[in-house]
């Protein structure tokens, strides 16, 4: 049985949440995201704490609580040279960062050097400046899903989404896609998407990526799927901070941000009869099904 049906939602339903990660990055991310967003279906996403241009996109979150908001705990800062850090002070969490303060760029660096109690004090510190600034969030994901690098700190992961009363997003994909088992670490009432989709290195190498998305959608599952995209505009700003980084790069996000607000792509969902859905009404249909 699918999560979809054990949320209440018919079989033959193909649910999907078009989500997109890393707002707060930049303000070429922040634009494109808000444009996704206004255009309908980009219907989730989740804010980056510890970013220079978080204030901005946290500003629009609170002036337009009708869309989807999460927090996109962040662990790991991957670009070569765009640097940030944690936002609680280097010295209370010196695991987590480099010779210079700030966050390894790999997830196997972030294993090597952290300690779950460092993860938990920083994660609950961008969930509290969050908070603090009167945003509401409807859920918890994880950039690069750094807090799956280690079993330890994917239960820290797990018991802040607990104690906050907030879903995390759990996949099955994306936990082997870092190396955590997905059989030890999923337990029988977690909400877990069925099926999760990026966008494909080889299909972006090989100047496919649009018709990669296009049969992605044409090729979707019953169940709960989950699309991570990162819309940007590929300007001088995205451009300077994903140099020497083509995948999750500059030209990557525009083409991300222009396949899920085209025409073409709204006419495609509705063809195949796909229900976009949100956080908010996953939990309401769990809670709904629970009575």
């Amino acid at each position: 049985m699918t999560t979809a049906q054990q949320l209440g939602f018919d079989p033959k339903a193909k649910l999907l949440m078009i989500h997109a990660d890393d707002a707060g990055l930049s303000h070429a991310e922040n634009r494109a995201t808000m444009q996704a967003l206004k255009k309908g279906m980009v219907n989730s996403y989740s804010i980056m704490v510890p970013c220079p241009w978080f204030h901005e996109m946290a500003l629009f979150a609170k002036s337009h609580p009708q869309y989807d908001m999460g927090l996109h705990l962040t662990l790991t800062c991957e670009w070569e040279t765009y640097r940030f850090g944690p936002v609680l002070p280097v010295s209370e969490v010196p695991g987590l960062v480099d010779e210079h303060g700030h966050f390894f760029r790999k997830r196997e660096q972030l294993r090597q050097n952290a300690t779950a109690e460092e993860v938990e004090k920083e994660l609950r510190a961008q969930i509290e400046k969050a908070l603090l600034l009167g945003l509401r969030p409807t859920h918890l994901d994880s950039h690069m899903y750094s807090v799956g690098s280690h079993p330890d700190f994917f239960k820290v992961y797990k018991r802040l989404g607990e104690q906050y009363g907030l879903p995390v997003l759990i996949s099955k994909q994306m936990m082997e896609m870092v190396g955590l088992d997905p059989v030890a670490h999923i337990a029988p009432d977690d909400l877990t998407i069925d099926h999760t989709y990026l966008g494909a290195i080889a299909d972006f190498k090989k100047g496919q990526f649009t018709q990669g998305y296009q049969d992605m959608l044409e090729n979707l599952q019953p169940g709960l799927n989950l699309i991570l995209i990162h819309p940007a505009f590929d300007e001088p700003e995205m451009q300077a901070i994903s140099i020497n980084h083509p995948n999750f790069g500059a030209q990557w996000r525009q083409i991300d941000f222009d396949f899920f607000t085209s025409e073409k792509t709204r006419d495609t969902l509705q063809k195949h009869q796909i229900e976009l859905v949100t956080w908010g009404e996953l939990m309401a249909h769990r809670n709904t099904s629970q009575i």
